[in-house]
């Protein structure tokens, strides 16, 4: 099944996000009937201000977390099977502390926060959650006592802050996710390892013989993304390669050359390439891209 397809680019993906801030277990194992807990995460020690990054993710995991993605609407009964999770972890902590005559902080008890795509108002009225001041739509707060919120994706803002949890949306959020991520700088932190991530994802759908409609929409929508990424790749391959060659042939190649042999195509690169090999002077280099 998909689903399970879609669990592990999730895991993986908050893995990815979440590990130069704390530690991250994917797929604990909780005591009782054997279950796991998709993202288990502790902060470290020593808070890093760069978790303003990850927007309302990063506020997440501020304090110790379990993290539940679901790629389908999560219903009642799986919605209580993660609380159920969260308070089996605090009784274990509980006997650890009492084991090792310490008193368990408030602060070292972690927060549920169920990643759903979409959720109904009848089931966030059948949980008593509420909307906390000063947080984003689409957090549900279930009682203090609980320590719980349900996070509607669809309800999120369409906001930077919101960004790396819409990419774990459905449909339409996450393909407008998807391009956003996209459109980040090239050295935004975790750009490039959450498109690759995106695009295995893409690689692992497209092997499925049992595609849900929003999976194919998902594969048809990443297509050109990835074939631009995947030429720009090679372009900058070829790039590096021309340039290379051209410092040991007519010496080192001023900033606005190299500017020039960016704008070149790959088939211009590959044309480069091989004319290079008769140039004695940047007088050579100058006169063939001029014929361009």
């Amino acid at each position: 099944m998909t689903r399970f397809i879609h669990d592990k680019f999730a895991k993986d993906y908050l893995e990815e996000l979440l590990k130069d801030y704390g530690e991250v277990k994917p797929s604990e194992k909780v005591s009782g009937e054997i279950k796991e807990i998709d993202v288990f995460f502790t902060p470290s020690k020593q808070q890093s201000s760069n978790l303003q990054v990850l927007g309302l993710l990063g506020i997440f995991a501020e304090h110790p977390a379990i993290i539940e993605p679901f790629r389908n609407p999560a219903s009642t009964d799986e919605i209580c099977d993660c609380i159920l999770k969260l308070l089996e972890v605090k009784a274990l902590l509980r006997r650890e502390a009492k084991a090792n005559k310490t008193k368990l902080q408030d602060s070292e008890i972690p927060k549920l926060w169920v990643l759903t795509p979409t959720v109904s108002e009848t089931r966030l009225s059948s949980f008593g959650t509420l909307q906390k001041e000063g947080w984003l739509s689409g957090v549900h707060f279930m009682p203090d006592a609980l320590r719980t919120a349900i996070v509607a994706i669809h309800q999120l803002p369409q906001i930077p802050e919101t960004l790396w949890l819409r990419l774990l949306g459905r449909g339409s959020v996450q393909s407008q996710a998807i391009i956003e991520l996209q459109a980040l700088p090239l050295n935004y932190p975790y750009q490039k390892a959450a498109l690759e991530l995106v695009y295995n994802l893409r690689e692992n759908l497209r092997v499925n013989q049992e595609l849900e409609e929003d999976d194919r929409e998902l594969i048809m929508r990443l297509e050109p993304l990835y074939q631009r990424d995947k030429e720009q790749a090679v372009q900058s391959g070829e790039q590096r390669l021309v340039l290379r060659l051209l410092n040991r042939r007519i010496g080192e190649v001023n900033a606005s050359l190299i500017e020039r042999i960016k704008g070149l195509s790959i088939e211009q690169l590959e044309n480069l390439g091989e004319a290079l090999l008769d140039f004695s002077s940047v007088a050579d280099l100058e006169a063939w891209l001029n014929q361009q």
